[in-house]
């Protein structure tokens, strides 16, 4: 795979949802399948993320037990599954890849790189304190080495950056005189809205963000929605492995459908979506950006 970061991307996920869900170490072999097809379409050579899982899952016990040794204070149950998965993948580079392919801190970096990235406020520094305590017991290998540092595409200004469209929906539906909500739940823990890419592809790059919100929202969650009225926007910028920094513009409706049973598409990142009454979404877990949607979405039913 030419971009190796975005093959470290594909095997941390890999790892996540396989240790987030218990599965069976077999299972590995159809998450990494998915994960390559869903995000790294029509590579030719994906041995570097075959070789990360399997090495990662092959040093396991021995790579966790220096993880207790580092972190003494954190048992490796109390960290959390991405935090620890990182940390698996990053030790497994520092430790055992070859150092001539993958230096000490380039392991080092990449790690932190994914923690920041996929992780909470915290995960960057604590990968950091980890592999860092485990490089200097090393002997710090290659600190006299200082490769000259590469301009990459994330040092675009934020006004030339890239921008990526997408659209996502409130989905609602009234049956026995209850309202109900559909929301996914993803690997990471979180009840989200469904939402996906508006004119990611050649045949549909002329498709209206409403257009495209209704398709995705059919190829999600298998329902056929109908806007009733935009409810919110957001932007945020997120790292690309290949683009770099880009501009995620995300528009929001409200969108009605028939109380039918819920499909779980093929997107990755997800592994549930069910309908909820109204009252039953307080307590739910959702990231920041999205309660605001929520919340403004429930107010607008509540008066319906």
């Amino acid at each position: 795979m030419a971009n190796r970061h975005l093959g470290r991307s594909i095997a941390l996920q890999s790892l996540f949802e396989w240790d987030f869900r218990t599965l069976p170490e077999k299972a590995l072999a159809e998450i990494e399948a998915r994960n390559i097809a869903e995000f790294a379409p029509g590579i030719e050579d994906n041995s570097f993320v075959h070789t990360l899982i399997n090495g990662a899952l092959k040093k396991r016990k021995e790579i966790d037990n220096i993880i207790g040794k580092a972190a003494p204070e954190w048992p490796i149950e109390r960290i959390s599954y991405l935090d620890r998965n990182v940390l698996r993948l990053g030790l497994y580079e520092l430790l055992f890849a070859d150092r001539k392919e993958v230096p000490a801190k380039v392991a080092i970096n990449e790690a932190i790189e994914l923690a920041k990235t996929y992780g909470g406020d915290a995960s960057g520094r604590f990968v950091n304190g980890v592999l860092g305590s485990v490089y200097r017991e090393l002997g710090e290998p290659g600190k006299a080495d200082a490769p000259k540092r590469k301009k990459r595409p994330a040092d675009v200004p934020y006004e030339k950056m890239p921008i990526q469209k997408l659209g996502g929906a409130v989905v609602y539906a009234k049956a026995e005189g209850d309202t109900y909500i559909a929301l996914v739940h993803d690997i990471f823990g979180h009840w989200t809205l469904s939402k996906g890419k508006i004119g990611d592809t050649p045949d549909i790059a002329s498709e209206s963000v409403e257009t495209g919100t209704v398709r995705e929202i059919k190829e999600e969650l298998g329902l056929d929605i109908t806007i009733k009225e935009p409810i919110g926007f957001n932007e945020y910028i997120a790292s690309d492995p290949e683009k770099g920094k880009i501009r995620k513009q995300v528009h929001y409706f409200l969108g009605e459908s028939a109380f039918t049973p819920l499909t779980l598409g093929t997107s990755g990142g997800l592994d549930d979506a069910q309908w909820f009454k109204l009252k039953d979404i307080v307590n739910l877990n959702f990231y920041p950006d999205t309660l605001p949607i929520v919340t403004k979405a429930v107010n607008i039913l509540l008066k319906k």
